[in-house]
C-alpha cells in the first residue's frame, strides 16, 4: 500500500520534471510535458516514495520517468537528483531519478519476476483514509512464487533511449522513450489512458 497525503508540493512534480528533462541524454525536447498517467510501488520499510510517470512531450513522444522521494539525500546519487520540494506534511523531500535508487530497483525486480502490479493507493485527508484509483497500471510477466533476489546497490548508465541499471546479477533496462524495443527475459508492461507499452526489461 502507498499512503499519499493530501498535501501541497512546492515546486510541484511536473515543475521539477519540466526543469530537469531538457538535456537528458534520452530527451532533446523542451520542458513542456504533460502527465498521461502515474502509479506507485511500495517500499517495505515505509521510508521511500516510489512513483512511475508516463508523460507526453510536445511532439507526442511518450516518456517513462520513475521517481523516488526521500527525506534525506541518497548517498552517491547527486547526478540523478531531479530536485527538492517542500511537502506541506512531510517537509523537504529529495526527488531522484529512480534509476539511481535501489528501493525502486527492488520493487521493479519483484514485480517483474512475480507477475506483480502497482500497489493500492490510499489518500490521507486529515487522518481520514480512502482508496484512490491510479491513473496508470503496470504488470510483470513473471509468475507468483518466483524467488526474488535482494537488491541493495545499483549502478545506472544512459544508453540512447534507455537507461541500463545493474542490480547485482540482474540488469534492468529502463525504457525512457516508450516504444523502444528491448531484448529482455522478462518485462514490466504499463497501461495508461490511450496507450500501453513495455516500461522495463529484465535480463539475467
Amino acid at each position: 500500500m502507498a499512503l499519499i497525503y493530501d498535501a501541497t508540493l512546492t515546486p510541484g512534480k511536473l515543475d521539477l520534471l519540466n526543469a530537469w528533462l531538457p538535456g537528458r541524454p534520452w530527451y532533446d525536447g523542451p520542458g513542456d510535458v504533460e502527465q498521461l498517467g502515474a502509479c506507485r510501488f511500495d517500499d517495505p520499510a515505509g521510508e521511500v516514495g516510489v512513483e512511475t510517470f508516463l508523460l507526453r512531450a510536445p511532439d507526442g513522444t511518450v516518456l517513462h520517468v520513475p521517481l523516488t522521494y526521500r527525506s534525506a539525500e541518497l548517498p552517491g546519487a547527486a547526478e540523478r537528483l531531479v530536485g527538492t520540494t517542500e511537502h506541506s506534511v512531510l517537509g523537504t523531500r529529495w526527488v531522484y531519478d529512480a534509476a539511481a535508487d535501489p528501493v525502486w530497483a527492488a520493487a521493479v525486480v519483484s514485480a517483474v519476476l512475480t507477475g506483480g502490479t502497482q500497489v493500492e493507493e490510499v489518500l490521507d485527508v486529515d487522518g481520514h483514509r480512502e482508496p484512490r484509483e491510479p491513473s496508470a497500471y503496470v504488470s510483470g510477466s513473471g509468475a507468483p512464487g518466483t524467488a526474488v533476489p535482494a537488491v541493495t546497490e545499483v549502478a545506472a548508465r544512459d544508453t540512447g533511449a534507455t537507461t541500463v541499471v545493474r542490480a547485482g546479477d540482474l540488469e534492468l533496462v529502463l525504457v525512457r522513450v516508450v516504444g523502444t524495443e528491448v531484448a529482455a527475459d522478462q518485462v514490466l508492461t504499463g497501461t495508461w489512458p490511450g496507450g500501453t507499452g513495455v516500461l522495463v526489461g529484465l535480463r539475467g
